[in-house]
């Protein structure tokens, strides 16, 4: 499980490192491969362990060719889905087009959503999570069904 917030550099060749207390279980577990793809509803990039890529790709299977909606987002999640293999440092390559989504530059998040990382770019995280923060006591938080039942 990936949890938390780290701020890590990129390089000049768009490499960043796995945080070390993530390498062993991403070596271990995954072999050191990871997918990076667009979010579809935020301007960051999502990173996959290979085994959790392919239950969301299994997902995106099951959408229909047909359905406008549907194929697009078959299109983007899975025509931007890059393989990434850690190499000996725990340095992943993100590619130029990857990167240029997400608008990153020097200084970037990247964040555990449990089964996945977002990778922001620093400024773009600051002030999302404002938001989101802001977002907090809003009548529409307090009235999303999906979390009436949430005990934290």
């Amino acid at each position: 499980m990936f949890r938390g917030v780290t701020s890590i550099s990129i390089d000049n060749k768009g490499r960043i490192a796995i945080p070390t207390r993530y390498r062993a279980e991403l070596r271990e577990q995954h072999e050191g491969v990871l997918v990076c793809t667009v979010d579809i509803r935020q301007p960051c990039l999502l990173l996959y362990p290979l085994h959790e890529w392919e239950t969301v790709e299994q997902k995106l299977l099951a959408l229909s060719n047909f359905e406008p909606m549907q194929r697009r987002i078959q299109r983007v999640m899975q025509g931007f889905a890059t393989e990434c293999e850690m190499d000996a440092a725990g340095r992943i390559l993100l590619s130029p087009t990857l990167r240029q989504h997400a608008q990153l530059e020097q200084q970037i998040m990247l964040v555990g959503q449990l089964n996945k990382f977002e990778i922001w770019q620093d400024k773009q995280w600051q002030s999302q999570i404002a938001e989101d923060l802001a977002l907090g006591g809003s009548a529409e938080m307090l009235n999303c069904e999906a979390l009436k039942n949430l005990s934290l």
